[in-house]
């Protein structure tokens, strides 16, 4: 899926990724091994690149496949002896390096240049299009979508059936499914807020994800929702959206919930089914929050929630113990 979306170089050789990353361990048998990819903890392959820089992701060691994985000095205690590491001072970091190698152009966001002629339109049987729309090359839309004036859909995007698309909306590096309304001004699929300070300058993190809206989901206007970084930035079906949520990068928000206006999402916390979200609430990065909670608008969520929670306040606390602490 994500080679659909970016260029990827062929396999790279170990001894140049080393020398990129700067490992500080010593490692035997090196020569002619080639990698093939960088990835996730729990997506990870043979003869890959995984990471791993919080313990937060210590259940998800035992799914480990990858042949490397990139770590520092006071995480290597977690791993067996017959798991390859590749130390380094700053994980993210060289992350960022390595993922550039493979996947040279993804930090160019530029606007899209490679779209298709007006006079194509006609392949898109039962599209309604308005005026100005731009589509970029290889696009899929399904039938009875319509598409308002002024907005721009990349190469390779895929749009399901039925599906309303407002004006001035930009979608790229997505796929979308069936009976989906996206509001006017929302942006889908651009690059996360990702970088790492050096010196005197900052150091943009490549995101390679996508963006995955499941069917009958709602977006409202001016919304925000960042693609993956490694992993992708997920909607689950029947989730509605109010107006102004930004949702970062890696973020997964599960089937059958509510979030109001001006709601935001630091990267990576994974979101329950059935969750109901107040207005101006927020949600810290690296979160779980379970099925069924409900949090009160203007709340600010630091710590993982449980299944069928109530919360208030920030921090955010159980609903009852910021009630009577607030009498």
């Amino acid at each position: 899926m994500i080679n659909k979306f970016y260029k990827k170089v062929n396999d790279l050789d170990l001894n140049l990724i080393i020398k990129k990353i700067k490992i500080k361990n010593k490692l035997n048998s090196i020569n002619n091994v080639k990698i093939n990819n960088i990835t996730t903890l729990d997506q990870s392959k043979k003869n890959e690149v995984t990471f791993f820089h919080s313990v937060k992701y210590l259940p998800l060691i035992p799914k480990i496949k990858a042949s490397y994985i990139i770590t520092n000095e006071k995480f290597s205690k977690f791993f067996n002896k017959n798991q390859k590491l590749l130390i380094v001072d700053n994980v993210l970091l060289s992350v960022a390096k390595l993922t550039s190698m493979f996947y040279p152009d993804a930090l160019n966001d530029d606007f899209e240049s490679n779209f298709i002629d007006a006079s194509q339109f006609k392949k898109f049987k039962k599209v309604k299009l308005g005026n100005n729309v731009i589509i970029g090359k290889n696009v899929k839309i399904g039938t009875n979508t319509k598409i308002g004036h002024n907005t721009i859909i990349e190469s390779n995007v895929e749009i399901g059936t039925g599906c309303t698309i407002g004006s001035n909306v930009i979608i790229k590096k997505s796929i979308i499914g069936n009976n989906v309304n996206i509001l006017d001004g929302a942006v889908i699929g651009k690059k996360g807020f990702g970088f790492y300070p050096d010196k005197n300058k900052n150091i943009r993190y490549p995101h390679i994800g996508l963006v995955l809206i499941g069917n009958n989901v709602e977006v409202g206007c001016n919304n925000t929702i960042d693609r993956g970084s490694l992993s992708n930035t997920i909607i689950g079906d029947n989730t509605f959206l109010d107006n102004q949520v930004h949702i970062a990068h890696n973020v997964k928000i599960g089937k059958n919930s509510i979030i109001t206006a001006q709601v935001g999402f630091a990267g990576s916390s994974t979101i329950g089914e059935r969750v109901s979200i107040g207005g101006q609430a927020g949600i810290s990065g690296h979160l779980k929050i379970g099925n069924n909670v409900q949090i009160a608008g203007g709340s600010g969520v630091i710590k993982n929630i449980p299944d069928n929670t109530k919360v208030m306040g920030y921090p955010a606390k159980d609903i009852r113990i910021f009630l009577k602490e607030n009498k």
